[in-house]
């Protein structure tokens, strides 16, 4: 129909205008000429999908990870920060006969590291956060610390 709405979301866009941009600098400027680009790939920093709601006591967060294993993965949490680290690693073939001859034609597998840092607008309770990670998604929940709200003080300025 002619008047039917379009919802676009556009940071979805630039994560993949990012990326896109991020290839195509990568495959332009930093490939060595001998070098598989491949390898440059495995090298480079991913951002995972995130997704953060607050709500009234707590935030709640999920975050994308596929193919990454439980034990790869590191949380660490500050009183306004929280930095997601993971790692995934090519599965290597024993034989090595085989991989002389073994060429890439399409690889479309992310390997390398995932790092994403959230910044939160009020302190957390670190000590009572909580996650669990289950079909490549990490969920976690970080209760917030309650701010005592006062009003404000007018401040005496003193002549010396």
């Amino acid at each position: 129909m002619k008047n039917d709405l379009i919802v676009r979301e556009p940071e979805l866009y630039f994560d993949s205008i990012h990326q896109e941009l991020d290839n195509f600098l990568r495959d332009t400027f930093f490939a060595h000429p001998f070098g598989h680009p491949l390898d440059i790939i495995k090298n480079t920093t991913l951002r995972p999908a995130v997704e953060v709601i607050q709500e009234d006591k707590d935030y709640k967060i999920k975050v994308q990870l596929p193919g990454v294993k439980k034990d790869d993965i590191d949380v660490e949490i500050d009183n306004d920060f929280m930095t997601i680290s993971a790692e995934i690693h090519e599965e290597k073939e024993e034989k090595h006969e085989l991989e002389h001859n073994k060429r890439y034609h399409t690889s479309e597998f992310r390997y390398g590291r995932y790092q994403r840092t959230i910044s939160f607008d009020q302190p957390i309770k670190s000590d009572e956060a909580n996650a669990s990670y289950k079909n490549g998604i990490l969920t976690i929940t970080l209760p917030k610390q309650q701010i005592d709200t006062k009003e404000t003080k007018k401040l005496e300025i003193k002549e010396e």
